[in-house]
């Protein structure tokens, strides 16, 4: 590959939401089949090591569309809304040229100071939205005008992003976001993959029955135990009585991850209708699509559902991208990237600077098989959203090759959405993260990839852990952020 492009590529940027890169065979799944998804990747670049900076949905989003920390686009929790007059990568093509386009979730907010900007048309879902006969708001004054759509959410959002494709100026390039509501909970599949994994077992993940020894209290306490802290809208059925933990997690596995899977099987068969338009409209060859999810998702793993944490399966995000002008098919790459990095990348593709706020870099060079001698050699990691929810404790941390340190401050900081009433089923022994003492967590992930001990106070680790936390404190200096001994000062939205 020269590097060269010729001319400015258009982008296709495929989001979909909750969806693990374990829940994808280029990824090596074990419970399921993406053909279409593995085009992707077959056909041009996987990326093994990139992550979320904050595992939750709108922060993730707003630290894609602007290119920064959520410290810095005030993004911090599910009720921190992002200011649409913020700067963002599709204004910036738009403003160069591009026809811009958003269908499907954008979850960042409501009414004319949170509703998309810089797009030439949307549709976006309302708040979370529904599997079935959803309701959209469509472009229009005062942040859209509401319609409720007959279908199913995932083919309603393909058939938004094909129709404004055929309707696209052909002179102009386009950065067309494809924004999927699937596979979050509660996990409705279609009539058409309802019957799939009837007849047999999903293969359990070897961590479904963690009892949480060796690990920071605030593991423990997370209510996101699979069946324990699930309620029957998960599961399409009562609870079963009498039942250990260990035969609840085992029995709601195996009825959650079938419905989750069945949710994936229609977004495949949907990226696989872009694909083929692509092909029949002869534009693959300039088109970079991407697939990624807005951030990772324990599928059983831990005994877990849900996200938040910075262990790997909930901060590492699937990330393929096709572009046969510039990406050699079939390739792997497995340099740290953020979601952060993804708004210089589109701009550096189309030949634009990132402005001086954008805080990522552009994967261009990786893109093309070189990775640059200062490439980043860590990625920082920080979860505002304390107790809300799923109990959950604010933690922040740092992430290398070989080794992750977390650090559970469980605290709120008054950020809003933090004091949230939790949402699952309380177990006797309930331990409120408001109630815990600051805490660390190190894992070497050489040795233990499924981060099941923490080696903080191994005296033998003591020369990592004190060079972890020196590389955590430069990092944070760099981006801005307050550890949390400074943070109690942080801007209030």
């Amino acid at each position: 590959m020269s590097g060269q492009i010729k001319q400015k590529p258009n982008i296709i940027f495929i989001m979909s939401d909750d969806h693990a890169s374990h829940a994808m065979s280029c990824y090596g799944s074990f419970i399921n089949k993406t053909p279409q998804l593995d085009r992707i990747a077959n056909e041009g670049m996987r990326f093994d090591n990139c992550f979320c900076t904050n595992s939750i949905c709108t922060p993730s989003r707003a630290a894609i569309l602007s290119g920064t920390y959520n410290h810095v686009n005030g993004v911090t929790t599910l009720a921190t809304h992002m200011d649409n007059r913020l700067e963002t990568f599709p204004k910036i093509l738009k403003r160069n040229g591009y026809q811009t386009a958003v269908f499907g979730k954008w979850h960042l907010g409501k009414g004319p100071e949170h509703s998309p900007s810089g797009f030439d048309d949307w549709a976006v879902l309302n708040g979370q939205g529904n599997y079935h006969n959803p309701e959209f708001f469509f472009k229009g004054p005062e942040g859209g005008t509401a319609k409720t759509v007959k279908g199913y959410a995932t083919d309603i959002i393909t058939d938004m992003s094909i129709d404004w494709l055929e309707k696209r100026d052909e002179n102009q390039p386009f950065c067309l976001l494809c924004h999927h509501k699937a596979p979050h909970r509660p996990w409705y599949p279609d009539e058409k993959h309802a019957g799939m994994y009837l007849n047999e077992d999903i293969p359990e993940p070897e961590t479904l029955y963690d009892d949480y020894s060796n690990r920071a209290k605030a593991a423990e306490a997370a209510l996101m135990r699979v069946g324990v802290n699930m309620i029957e809208r998960d599961l399409k059925s009562e609870m079963p009585k009498g039942l250990t933990e260990n035969e609840l997690r085992s029995w709601a596995y195996q009825r959650y991850i079938k419905d989750y899977l069945r949710v994936i099987a229609s977004i495949d068969d949907n990226v696989g209708r872009l694909l083929d338009y692509l092909d029949n409209k002869g534009l693959t060859e300039n088109t970079m699509i991407i697939y990624t999810s807005d951030q990772g998702f324990f599928l059983g793993d831990h005994g877990w559902y849900d996200k938040r944490f910075m262990y790997e399966q909930s901060l590492r995000m699937p990330f393929i991208v096709r572009y046969p002008e510039l990406i050699k098919a079939g390739t792997v790459n497995e340099d740290i990237v953020t979601n952060i990095d993804f708004a210089p990348t589109f701009l550096d593709l189309a030949g634009l600077e990132s402005p001086k706020e954008f805080q990522g870099f552009s994967i261009k060079p990786l893109l093309e098989g070189a990775t640059p001698e200062n490439w980043q050699k860590a990625m920082y990691y920080r979860y505002w959203m304390n107790r809300a929810h799923h109990n959950v404790a604010a933690h922040y941390g740092i992430r290398t090759k070989k080794h992750k340190l977390i650090y559970y401050y469980s605290d709120g900081l008054d950020q809003p959405g933090t004091a949230d009433e939790l949402c699952c089923n309380m177990p006797e022994n309930f331990i409120d993260v408001n109630s815990l003492e600051p805490e660390w967590e190190l894992f070497d992930l050489e040795k233990d990839p499924m981060e099941m001990h923490n080696v903080y106070n191994d005296p033998t680790y003591k020369q990592v852990v004190d060079e972890l936390k020196d590389q955590l404190a430069e990092l944070q200096k760099k981006i801005g952020d307050k550890p949390y001994e400074d943070s109690q000062s942080v801007t209030k939205r």
